[in-house]
């Protein structure tokens, strides 16, 4: 039988309380973002991201958003010295709402990527329903709940 991950600690029981506890920084959000949109895989691609995230911190936010199960790692297998980062069922559900994040600053403030956002505003169900298909059929990981 598998042993079970004890539960994380909290502040307090808040529903709010434990997304920010988990997703609270930006660049665990981004890193979500650049899965989602760009297809990032792998450490290297991360760290090209044009927001210019330091290696430390990428490596520190890739494990905790591992911990939470946001996301899964598998040997890379062409480059055993690689990891793969996939998102896992639980990651790949915060495609709403990393949506309406992305319309709700382009409302409220001066963004670029209006195309995304006009791709967005058009059918979100649809922009949120590619995600997913892409991901499932970029799955690699047996057991990416």
């Amino acid at each position: 039988m598998p042993k079970s991950k004890p539960a994380p600690h909290r502040r307090s029981g808040c529903p709010l309380n434990a997304s920010v506890e988990m997703l609270g920084d930006r660049w665990s959000l981004l890193i979500i973002r650049d899965m989602m949109l760009r297809g990032s895989r792998t450490f290297k691609e991360f760290l090209q991201s044009y927001e210019g995230i330091a290696s430390n911190i990428l490596a520190d936010r890739l494990r905790k958003l591992a911990t939470h199960g946001i996301i899964a790692t598998q040997q890379d297998p062409s480059d055993g010295r690689k990891q793969i980062y996939q998102l896992t069922k639980k990651g790949i559900d915060l495609a709403p709402v990393l949506t309406e994040m992305v319309l709700w600053a382009a409302a409220h403030e001066e963004t670029e990527n209006q195309a995304l956002v006009r791709q967005m505003k058009k059918d979100k169900k649809q922009f949120e329903a590619a995600i997913r298909q892409r991901w499932a059929q970029s799955t690699i990981l047996p057991n990416s709940n």
